[in-house]
């Protein structure tokens, strides 16, 4: 039952929330933490409250839906890769 293993290891997880939020909380505020380790418990910290911040996609001539049909040219017609110009 591979669906109530899932279950079991999310809940056992979650029971842990508190505790890691902290020590999330605890190295954010460390005076002995670096400051990228800070960032990265801040940003934790962040994620979980609020949500990750969404990116826009952009339209245009270098823009994200460029990018992303670039990849897919890759990706979906790798076969066909030596005859465009990637």
């Amino acid at each position: 039952m591979p669906n109530r293993t899932i279950t079991e290891i999310r809940s056992l997880a979650r029971s842990h929330t508190r505790t890691a939020l902290n020590v999330l909380v605890g190295v954010m505020r460390s005076k002995d933490a670096t400051a990228t380790a800070k960032v990265s418990a801040a940003n934790a910290i962040l994620d979980r409250g609020w949500g990750k911040a969404t990116q826009p996609i952009e339209n245009g001539d270098d823009g994200a839906l460029e990018l992303i049909h670039r990849i897919e040219r890759i990706i979906v017609h790798a076969e066909n890769r030596d005859s465009e110009n990637i």
